[in-house]
């Protein structure tokens, strides 16, 4: 292919409602578009979206964008979907995904019956922003709702010492918990190899990647990892991540890091390539008052990919940006 144009297209992106966890608040999201066009008139795209605070920073999120941009012209130019481009399978129709009801202390009864009329079965929500004590009690009442089947996924965001990490995941015993990521605040392999042994569902890693080593394979102190593409640099890095963790029985879960449209179509490619049949993080578009381009849609709790040739990401108007041409 030969490129014959670049151009980086910022935009800053408003949130419907803050996104709150044990590192803060935000209340937007600011990354920019990479387009890149060829002789033969084609546009492959690209999210470059920062997020320090998530471990996401501009060189990785750099990396991710131009990656993306480079596969999307290649599974167009091979008239495929860039899932069934990377795995050389037929392209997935759809992917399971949770819904985000943000903090615990921002969830009630009316945010939790939407879900679960939406079709979702898997509840994520943002606890560790409030005492463990009462984020249970919050968690006990919440359950009572939930009809049989539906399940609570947990992310502390790294909020606990060791010792109201334990406390918590005790008095989870009989909620109906399906996972929960990043207890703890200074996290080791040992510590986390304990904790995971108190407990039936998975524990995960996802900030903490500096724990994955070239020894975290061959026994994994958890049952789970979270893989961000932007922080891993691209949608190829962690494409053999995952391919080392299916390996090794670890189950890894794609999550957005709140990126716009184009981010979160190669988020969903990647997971219909590592983990079709898992639940993933992908459902975060609906926290966007704008976007940059339509989203992949959501339906009875299952994320439908475009089925075209490439990304599949049809550029629109975004705020602070520009209207790609």
């Amino acid at each position: 292919m030969n490129i014959v144009a670049a151009d980086w297209l910022p935009y800053t992106l408003p949130l419907l409602r803050p996104w709150q966890t044990s590192q803060g608040s935000f209340s937007e999201r600011q990354g920019k578009l990479l387009r890149l066009r060829t002789q033969d008139g084609r546009s492959g795209w690209g999210d470059c979206a920062p997020w320090p605070a998530f471990g996401i920073d501009e060189v990785a999120a750099t990396g991710f964008a131009e990656e993306t941009a480079m596969l999307d012209l290649a599974a167009q130019q091979a008239g495929l979907p860039l899932d069934a481009w990377l795995s050389g399978n037929r392209p997935l129709a759809g992917l399971a995904v949770n819904a985000m009801l943000g903090a615990l202390s921002g969830v009630d009864e009316a945010r939790l019956e939407q879900a679960l009329a939406e079709g979702y079965s898997v509840l994520k929500i943002k606890v560790g922003t409030g005492r463990w004590r009462d984020e249970i009690a919050r968690l006990e009442s919440l359950a009572g709702r939930l009809p049989a089947g539906r399940q609570f996924r947990l992310d502390a965001n790294a909020a606990w010492e060791i010792a109201d990490a334990r406390s918590f995941l005790l008095a989870c015993n009989g909620l109906p918990v399906e996972g929960l990521e990043e207890p703890l605040r200074r996290p080791t392999l040992d510590a986390l190899a304990s904790l995971q042994s108190m407990v039936a569902f998975p524990l995960a890693i996802d900030e903490s990647l500096q724990l994955i080593d070239s020894q975290f394979f061959s026994c994994p102190a958890v049952g789970r990892l979270i893989l961000k593409p932007a922080r891993h640099g691209g949608l190829l890095a962690s494409l053999g991540i995952g391919l080392q963790a299916r390996a090794a029985g670890i189950e890894c879960i794609v999550t957005s890091s709140l990126e716009s449209a184009c981010g979160l179509l190669a988020c969903a490619h990647l997971a219909a390539v590592i983990a079709p049949r898992s639940t993933h993080g992908l459902a975060t578009a609906e926290w966007l008052a704008e976007d940059t381009g339509p989203p992949p849609s959501i339906s009875n709790g299952c994320l439908s990919l475009p089925g075209t040739a490439g990304l599949g990401f049809i550029p629109g108007l975004a705020r602070g940006g520009e209207q790609p041409a």
